[in-house]
């Protein structure tokens, strides 16, 4: 969370601390690429195991046989909710629980079918949707996030584009290529 890199026992630490506290369910996010930790599965499931609060994780490792050994070690109720767009389909017809998109926002029913469609083991038709977004989810992250997603947002008139530094807005190349995709769908 700050200028550090824990280890497995610092994490384990940090968020048996916030379970102690918390009076509502606790969700663990993994986002290594956010944090420069990764919260490997034995921590996960230690902490899904020893805290009925822990509820559920975002993992968004990028790594889908890390997602599959949570799915598979985790004990009943625990939710493995992606937090990986592009892997958020494998994960859910590998058992996960849904998807903490960024996307979705943009998106809502296109990649809310998606998801739909993989619980409902309708692979095919998944995967359809799946492909017809995957451009959009590597250009949303091209630039940074939350840029990419600010200018599918504008593009929408949900909103202005606008981020604080050190954040700045997509190139107009890439708001070229994003406005030119929403306007696809």
């Amino acid at each position: 969370p700050y200028y550090n890199k824990p280890t497995q026992e610092g994490i384990y630490q940090h968020f048996k601390a916030v379970a102690e506290a918390s009076p509502i369910p606790v969700i663990l996010y993994n986002v290594p690429g956010r944090t420069a930790s990764n919260m490997l599965p034995s921590t996960v499931l230690r902490l899904a195991n020893d805290f009925k609060n822990v509820v559920a994780i975002k993992e968004a490792a990028g790594d889908i046989v890390q997602a599959m050994k949570l799915i598979q070690g985790k004990p009943e109720g625990f939710l493995v909710i992606s937090g990986d767009d592009m892997v958020t389909l494998p994960m859910v017809l590998a058992g996960g629980s849904g998807v903490i998109s960024v996307i979705g926002e943009g998106f809502p029913k296109q990649f809310s079918d998606m998801v739909r469609l993989g619980l409902e083991r309708k692979v095919d038709e998944a995967y359809k949707l799946h492909y017809l977004l995957a451009e959009a989810i590597d250009m949303i992250f091209e630039q940074g996030n939350p840029a990419g997603i600010k200018e599918v947002f504008k593009t929408l008139g949900l909103s202005e584009n606008t981020v604080r530094l050190p954040l700045v807005n997509v190139n107009q190349d890439l708001a070229d290529r994003l406005n030119k995709f929403v306007k696809s769908l």
